[in-house]
């Protein structure tokens, strides 16, 4: 009996280990891939709510891209110039993700670490709640996030 109840206990372990292992895969392969920035939101830090100011990239800098993959590597492929002349630079570095949590940490390289809530994530959309570096822009003493959505 305390065979079974040890082999039991042992297989309920290891699927529980392959839940996550499955659910960090999963979410790793929606969020693999390029995606361009669609607007960038800072939204008051009193209501999570109202929304303080908008960002649309456009012109060259609506084609910046930033790729994911499942090895954890990221890249942004800045555009930037005027009309028909963009020119690009691309950075790279590394990113970390926890489904538990929802956090993300990027780390680009000569850059410091830029921590992020995943929001939304989909296979069409991903949106970002920038947690550092937030300041107050309404007066109300306190920090107002940046929201990033990004779409494919």
């Amino acid at each position: 009996m305390k065979k079974q109840l040890l082999l039991f206990a042992f297989s309920a372990l290891a699927l529980t280990s392959c839940e996550d292992d499955d659910v960090q895969g999963y979410e790793l392969d929606m969020l693999k891939g390029e995606w361009k920035t669609a607007k960038m939101e800072i939204i008051s830090g009193a209501d999570n709510e109202s929304v303080l100011q908008t960002f649309a990239p456009t012109g060259c800098a609506a084609k910046s891209i930033t790729e994911f993959r499942t090895d954890y590597y990221i890249s942004y492929t800045e555009f930037s110039g005027a009309d028909a002349s963009c020119t690009s630079q691309k950075t790279e570095g590394t990113y970390g993700y926890s489904t538990e949590t929802k956090q993300m940490v990027t780390k680009y390289n000569n850059d410091q670490e830029r921590v992020y809530k995943v929001v939304i994530l989909s296979n069409t959309e991903l949106r970002l709640m920038q947690m550092n570096n937030n300041i107050d822009i309404d007066g109300d003493m306190k920090p107002d996030p940046t929201y990033i959505t990004y779409k494919r």
